[in-house]
């Protein structure tokens, strides 16, 4: 395996290097080195992501050792999640790798390249439960419903709790090797079926001890996923790897919409657990869950409700739109601020776990909708100011609703909060003292805009050609095949065995030739 200097840091690659890729590599360290921000573009084909593994982890262990081998201090106790305490800033100052990319078919394919690699670092891929989950009867859930299942029967004891969860600590005591060698959510998986602990928790107690650990880009921007991480965020390395989409992920992530039909749902789920919390109060004496807060819950969603509907909307096209800082005008109206958020928060955290305590009695999976409610306050009340609000728009559309909505006939109005600075979802990363973060694709240019909509600066920038040269490319159009049958690539044609073999005798001929 080739070995080369580059900027002092000996990197290993698997094959014999092209300029282009030795230049990449260069850029990589460069700004790990540096502790800067960098925007690479590399065509598709150009050997992209092994150049970044190979680089990175180069330049991480030129700072020390891995940490393979090296043991999980789980924080698993009664009561609690595991994926609470952070344990890298005491394992060492060593910076930890997040690696990102849009989908986990992606993030199969980097793993699939740092096992071509001869670096072995402590590693994990996070999932989500919808793909780790395999209790029975869990991981036939999705979404919320199934966080809520899975956070309930890890709070019980006894034959009510989830026998897969109760034994990831000793599983984690008794291999600490894991992780060492490049693992997928499938390998995870296979783990807990076959050994018993939970593949979910064991990736979350694995993270906190891995020196490089993937997963999708939501992880890194969407603030309800990032506060779950335990990492020592100071100089740590974030790459965002097919990174031409992700100004609008990052703002898709800062922006919400809130339809009439989930407010309903919303205000009828208050309704439920006024009823639920009174009806214990009753038959068992539980007073745990005060009615009267889920009845101020309910008003002030009908008041929200009621206030969307006195909207004045002159034109069913434009709708009606105002600056963002419309927004906190609207909820002062409802006593919804900054002082009196953490209270609504609180009532609705209370709720969700009411309802799904319910959904467990009678066994029924339904999706608790006020979970919603407290996604978009903590959009609206991200900071203590609001100063983010000048890089948004409120906007209100009505339309028809449809039947699936169950409000079919209606005028259906939908509440908008819509971001246009990508840079509010990457601005954070600063204040977290990020050593580097890597931005690269195939497609980045120009990157001035590109680097401009994310408000960041990015020191290192390359743009990088093509690994094949002019010379070795010819462009052309071939419009028949060697016996003179025509290329005719339409739907109905393409899949006959006649053009099959006349593209295929076409290729052949050419590459003989050549």
């Amino acid at each position: 395996m080739p070995t080369y200097k580059i900027r002092g840091i000996d990197v290993d690659f698997p094959f014999e290097a092209y300029d282009s890729q030795l230049i990449y590599m260069e850029k990589v360290i460069q700004s790990l080195q540096e502790k800067c921000n960098a925007l690479l573009e590399s065509p598709t084909g150009t050997g992209k992501t092994l150049c970044l593994l190979c680089a990175t982890l180069a330049w991480r262990k030129s700072l020390g050792g891995f940490s393979t081998g090296m043991g999980v201090r789980s924080s698993q106790s009664e009561g609690s999640k595991s994926d609470v305490s952070p344990s890298q800033a005491a394992r060492s100052n060593l910076p930890t790798i997040v690696y990102t990319s849009r989908t986990h078919s992606q993030i199969r394919q980097v793993i699939q390249e740092l096992k071509r690699t001869c670096y072995r670092p402590k590693m994990v891929v996070l999932g989500s439960r919808e793909q780790l989950c395999i209790h029975d009867k869990v991981s036939l859930l999705r979404g919320k419903t199934q966080t809520n299942a899975c956070h309930l029967l890890c709070r019980k004891r006894g034959k009510l709790n989830c026998a897969h969860y109760s034994q990831v600590a000793d599983y984690m005591k008794k291999n600490l090797h894991l992780g060492d060698e490049p693992i997928d959510i499938e390998d995870l998986v296979n783990v807990g079926k076959r050994f018993g602990p939970c593949p979910y928790y064991v990736s979350r107690e694995l993270h906190k001890v891995a020196d490089i650990f993937f997963a999708p880009y939501n992880y890194l921007i969407d603030r309800n996923y990032r506060k779950f991480l335990s990492v020592n965020w100071d100089n740590s390395i974030l790459i965002f790897d097919e990174a031409h989409n992700l100004e609008s992920l990052c703002a898709d992530a800062a922006s919400f919409d809130l339809p009439s039909w989930l407010l309903t749902a919303c205000i009828s789920e208050a309704k439920n657990c006024i009823d639920l919390s009174i009806t214990r109060r009753e038959e068992s004496n539980d007073k745990s869950r005060n009615p009267d807060n889920f009845a101020i819950l309910k008003a002030l969603l009908l008041k929200l409700e009621k206030r969307i509907a006195e909207v004045p909307i002159q034109s069913k096209e434009l709708g009606f739109t105002r600056p963002g800082p419309y927004m906190y005008e609207l909820l002062a109206d409802l006593n919804v601020t900054h002082e009196t958020v953490p209270m609504l928060t609180s009532i609705i955290d209370d709720a969700a776990v009411l309802l799904e305590e319910d959904n467990q009695n009678k066994a029924k999976g339904t999706v608790c909708r006020l979970e919603s409610i407290n996604d978009i306050l903590n959009i609206i009340f991200r900071d203590k100011g609001n100063a983010h609000a000048k890089f948004y728009r409120v906007h209100v559309q009505e339309v028809e609703a449809s039947a699936v909505d169950g409000l079919k006939g209606k005028a259906s109005r939908t509440l908008s909060w819509w971001c246009f600075n990508p840079g509010i979802s990457m601005e954070e990363f600063g204040r977290l003292g990020v050593g580097s973060i890597i931005l690269t694709s195939g497609t980045l240019s120009p990157m001035d805009s590109f680097a401009q909509e994310l408000k960041l600066e990015f020191p290192v920038r390359l743009e990088n050609p093509h690994v094949i040269t002019p010379s070795q490319i010819w462009a052309g159009v071939v419009s028949a095949g060697p016996s003179g049958c025509s290329f005719n690539s339409s739907y109905r044609n393409r899949d006959s065995l006649e053009y099959k073999q006349e593209l295929g005798n076409a290729i052949g001929m050419y590459d003989n030739h050549y």
